[in-house]
């Protein structure tokens, strides 16, 4: 390991603020929202975050005025991931950040059972100094997108622009929107559906809307943008990004997205579609350095454009 402020690491001295005392471990990954907080510990562990001076612990109470110095060693390569040469629809990219129009059928980040071939893999071959941003299997990861959801996707090149981004993510600052075909055609022409989500009762590998204190708070924002005789198309802004949020509230509407393999029962479809009909349309951020709005739009994909043609031509 490292020691304390050797090496090009990053080294942070924070005050604390609050008149309350909170453990050290919890404090730091508020302050440090894109570690998790086992990475968090794991840097405590190590010797390398200290409190008025002095090497603190996990468990350290804070109290007010406190300094808390935290240092991050500079980043290890991470040899279990490969840089893969996998097309990328590049929409933007500066030395901060680059914006992506994901394709269905990549999934962004590694997991077990999964470690190539991923959004992941193909970012490490065109950005060779990703590794070891954000974490050790999710370098530069800003959000994420399901595997079948198609769209705008931003990834952060430094760990000033990963941070801020996912500060704009947390307070909303950031805008997503998004494109959905639907089964059934809404009550009304706009809503917005509130409902916390956590595991399905039942089905551990889903998620559903939860009244039992266990899920967390998700909203969304939908409109009704053109009525497609048994379905419709519905543009979707979110505040929060819980996992399959879009899909589990359409679902709980009662209105599922086309082609959902976990969230629609309807097997018969008006066009063979590689997954959920749901696009990430339009990404709003402001520039993580020079501050400047920027707006980006990602062109739907041919399935998508086709299933449309498709549905008109039944009206």
């Amino acid at each position: 390991m490292v020691a304390f402020g050797e090496g090009d690491g990053e080294l942070l001295t924070l005050q604390y603020p609050k008149p309350l005392p909170m453990r050290l471990d919890r404090w730091l990954v508020a302050q440090r929202p894109e570690q998790s907080r086992a990475r968090i510990q794991k840097f405590i562990d190590a010797g390398y975050v200290r409190v008025n001076g002095v090497t603190g612990r996990a468990k350290t109470p804070l109290r007010p005025n406190d300094t808390v110095q935290l240092w991050m060693p500079p980043p290890e390569p991470l040899p279990y991931l490969v840089a893969q040469d996998i097309p990328l629809d590049v929409l933007f990219e500066d030395a901060h950040l680059i914006v992506l129009n994901k394709p269905a059928g990549l999934t962004v980040h590694p997991a077990p059972g999964n470690r190539d071939g991923t959004l992941v893999n193909g970012l490490l071959h065109h950005c060779p100094d990703l590794p070891g941003i954000g974490g050790e299997m999710r370098p530069g990861i800003v959000h994420r997108l399901d595997k079948d959801t198609t769209g705008c996707i931003v990834v952060a090149k430094s760990q000033e622009a990963l941070v801020k981004l996912q500060v704009q993510i947390q307070q909303r600052i950031a805008s997503r929107e998004y494109l959905a075909v639907v089964h059934g055609l809404p009550p009304a022409d706009h809503g917005t559906v509130i409902g916390a989500i956590g595991r399905h009762p039942a089905d551990r590998k889903k998620y559903a809307v939860v009244h039992d204190g266990s899920g967390r708070h998700a909203c969304t924002h939908w409109s009704l943008v053109e009525r497609l005789g048994d379905y419709a198309l519905l543009r979707f802004k979110l505040d929060t990004g819980r996992t399959h949020q879009i899909r589990v509230h359409c679902a709980h509407l009662g209105h599922p997205i086309v082609g959902d393999p976990v969230y629609s029962r309807c097997r018969k479809l008006p066009l063979d579609l590689p997954g959920q009909a749901l696009h990430a349309v339009q990404l709003g951020l402001d520039h993580p350095i020079s501050g400047e709005r920027m707006v980006f739009e990602a062109p739907l994909p041919q399935v998508f454009d086709k299933l449309l043609v498709v549905l008109r031509r039944r009206l």
